[in-house]
C-alpha cells in the first residue's frame, strides 16, 4: 500500500524500500483506477532507480495500445538503456523499444506488487474462481439443542415431516445498469467487459435458475430491461411477476416473483415513500407488499405476507430512513392483519441501507427504538461520527401522514350524529382529520411484530463481519431477510434465534463470505457474480 501511495502522490521508492523521491516533474493522469506519464518522465527519471514495482501487471486491460511491463522481465539491478536497444523485443508482444518517442505513455497500475511475484498484494485482480457458498442447516428446533449446521451437502433431517409447507425466499439487489454507470467510480477495480448488461444478466439469470427460490424479492430492477428481459426470462420459468418502480426520475424499482406452482396471489400492495405535501418525504424509494396462498389442497393454511423494498441510501438522513421504514411496517401490518387480531407469517426482504447493530436495524428486530437525543447519521450506522449533524425531531414525521408511533396507520376521526328535542343536527366535517394522540410526543418507535434475521452478520468462530455488498469503497452488510418468529431470550449472539411454533421457522440459509473472501476474486462484480451484491437465500418452514 506504501508504494501504491506514493505513485498516486508523484513519489517512488528507493531500491531498499527506505525514503521517497520526485519520481516525475509533473504530476501522472489518471487512467480509471491506473495512472499514465509521459515516457520521457519515466526515462528522465528512473534512471538508476528502481521501478519494477511501478510497472503494469502483464494480462489486464488487454485492449490499451502501449506495453505492459512487469518484475518477471525485470530484475533489481535492471538499468533503462538495455530498454533503448532498438532490437530489444518482449516475449509477449511485438511491440520493441524505439517505438517510444517523446509523447508516448508509460502505464502504471494502482496496485502493488508483491517481491516474490506478479499479484498485486491488496485487493488482489483474479478473474477467474467461483465464490464457494454452502448451506447452513438449522435443525433441532427446541431451545436446547438448536444449532447451525456448516457445510453439509446433504440437507439433515428435521424433527418435523407432517403438515408443514416448506418454501425458499431469496432477496437479490441485482445492480440497475443506470446507476452503475452513474456511479462508475465504485467500479474502477472492474474489467469493463464485466460490468455490461449484455455480460451481466446472463450470469443473474443463471444464478436465479441454480438457487430455484419460490420467492424472489429483486431490488434496482431497471424498468426496461425488466420489461424485455427479466419478466419473459422468469415467466418461462414458472414464475408470476409484480413490480413497482420508482416514482421519480430513477428507471429502477422493486419486484416480487413468486412460482406458480408453490403459491397464489391474493393481493398486491405497492408504497410510495414520497409524498408532496410533505417536505420530509422527499425522496422517490418504494416498498412492494404482497399476500401469498400457499397452494395445499388438504389444508387450510394461513396466508403469508412478504414485503419487498429499498430504502434510502443518504447515511445523513436516517430521519428520512425511519420514516420510510415506518410506512412499510404500517402497510405490513394492513396486509397480514387477520380476523382474530394476529398476523399472518411475514418475510420482510429488501436493502435496507442500514448495518447490523444500528439503531434502525435494533428497531426490526427489538420492536421498538428511543430515538430521544438520537443524531440523524447515526440511525443507519453508515456515518461513524455524528459531529455537526442535527439532533432526530420528536416526532420524526408529521401528524398528516397518518401513521402511529406504532407504526400503523392511525384510526380517522368518525362524525357523529346527534339528535335534540326536535331539530336533527349533524356534526360535518370539511375535511377529515388524522386523530392526534398524547403518544405523538413520546420519542418511542414500535411496532407489533416479531421479527428475526435470517443472518447472524458474523461468523461465530472468527467473529469477522458477513458482506452483502462489496465495491471499491466499501464492503458491508445491508440487505437483510426478515421474518416472523417468536425469539428465544438469552441467545449466545445475534442471529442465533431459534423459530418456534407460531412464527415460521429457519431451516436453511446459503452462507455470506468475508471481504477477503470476496477480493480473491476481485470483489464485486466479477466474472461469476454480476452485481455488487451477494444474493441472500433462506428455506422456511410453515407449520400447519
Amino acid at each position: 500500500m506504501e508504494a501504491w501511495r506514493c505513485v498516486r502522490r508523484g513519489y517512488g521508492r528507493c531500491v531498499v524500500g527506505r525514503g521517497r523521491y520526485s519520481m516525475f516533474p509533473h504530476h501522472p493522469k489518471s487512467l480509471g483506477g491506473d495512472w499514465t506519464t509521459p515516457w520521457e518522465n519515466l526515462q528522465r527519471c528512473c534512471w538508476n532507480r528502481h521501478i519494477s514495482s511501478c510497472m503494469r501487471w502483464p494480462g489486464h486491460y488487454s485492449r490499451a495500445p502501449y506495453p505492459y511491463f512487469s518484475s518477471r522481465h525485470f530484475s533489481l539491478k535492471w538499468r533503462p538503456p538495455c530498454l533503448f536497444a532498438s532490437s530489444t523485443q518482449f516475449p509477449y508482444c511485438n511491440w520493441r523499444a524505439d517505438h517510444l518517442n517523446q509523447t508516448s505513455l508509460i502505464h502504471l497500475s494502482s496496485y502493488v506488487m508483491n517481491a516474490e511475484g506478479d499479484e498485486p498484494s491488496s485487493k488482489r485482480r483474479k478473474h477467474q474462481g467461483m465464490i464457494k457458498r454452502n448451506w447452513e442447516y438449522v435443525c433441532n428446533h427446541n431451545k436446547e439443542n438448536a444449532k447451525i449446521l456448516g457445510d453439509k451437502n446433504v440437507n439433515p433431517e428435521c424433527e418435523d415431516s407432517e403438515n408443514k409447507f416448506d418454501f425458499s425466499v431469496m432477496s437479490y439487489n441485482i445492480l440497475s445498469q443506470d446507476l452503475l454507470e452513474d456511479n462508475s467510480h465504485l467500479y474502477r477495480h472492474c474489467r469493463r467487459p464485466v460490468l455490461h448488461w449484455s455480460f451481466r444478466f446472463p450470469n443473474i439469470l443463471k444464478e436465479i435458475k441454480h438457487f430455484d427460490a419460490d420467492v424472489l424479492c429483486l431490488q434496482e430492477v431497471q424498468e426496461d430491461h425488466y420489461g424485455k428481459e427479466i419478466r419473459p426470462s422468469l415467466e418461462s420459468l414458472g414464475y408470476h411477476c409484480e413490480y413497482k418502480m420508482r416514482t421519480g426520475r430513477k428507471p429502477d424499482g422493486c419486484a416480487i416473483c413468486f412460482k406458480h406452482s408453490k403459491f397464489s396471489l391474493l393481493s398486491v400492495n405497492p408504497v410510495e415513500f414520497y409524498r408532496r405535501d410533505i417536505p420530509l418525504l422527499d425522496r422517490d424509494n418504494i416498498g412492494l407488499v404482497l399476500l401469498l396462498q400457499p397452494k395445499i389442497p388438504c389444508a387450510d393454511s394461513p396466508a403469508i405476507c412478504v414485503a419487498n423494498t429499498h430504502l434510502l441510501y443518504n447515511p445523513r438522513r436516517g430521519d428520512i430512513k425511519l420514516t420510510q421504514l415506518a410506512m412499510l411496517l404500517a402497510e405490513i401490518s394492513s396486509v397480514a392483519h387477520q380476523k382474530d387480531g394476529s398476523f399472518c407469517p411475514i418475510v420482510m426482504c429488501g436493502d435496507f441501507n442500514s448495518v447490523p447493530g444500528s439503531p434502525l436495524y435494533s428497531f426490526i428486530k427489538e420492536g421498538r427504538l428511543n430515538y430521544e437525543g438520537l443524531a440523524i447519521g447515526k440511525v443507519s450506522g453508515q456515518e461513524q461520527s455524528s459531529r455537526g449533524q442535527r439532533i432526530l425531531s420528536i416526532p420524526i414525521w408529521p401528524p398528516n401522514l397518518g401513521i402511529s408511533q406504532n407504526c400503523v396507520y392511525e384510526v380517522q376521526q368518525v362524525p357523529k350524529v346527534e339528535k335534540s328535542d326536535g331539530d336533527l343536527t349533524q356534526t360535518q366535517l370539511e375535511k377529515t382529520e388524522v386523530l392526534v394522540t398524547a403518544e405523538k410526543l413520546s420519542s418511542s418507535l414500535q411496532h407489533h411484530f416479531s421479527l428475526s434475521s435470517v443472518y447472524s452478520h458474523y461468523f461465530p468462530d472468527t467473529g469477522i463481519p458477513e458482506v452483502t455488498t462489496c465495491h471499491s469503497r466499501s464492503a458491508i452488510t445491508v440487505d437483510y431477510i426478515f421474518y416472523s418468529a417468536e425469539k428465544e431470550d438469552g441467545a449466545g449472539h445475534p442471529g442465533a434465534e431459534v423459530a418456534l411454533a407460531g412464527g415460521l421457522k429457519l431451516l436453511a440459509r446459503l452462507s455470506l463470505l468475508t471481504e477477503e473472501d470476496l477480493w480473491t476474486v476481485n470483489g464485486l462484480p466479477n466474472e461469476n457474480n454480476s452485481s455488487d451484491h451477494l444474493p441472500l437465500l433462506a428455506k422456511f418452514r410453515l407449520e400447519l
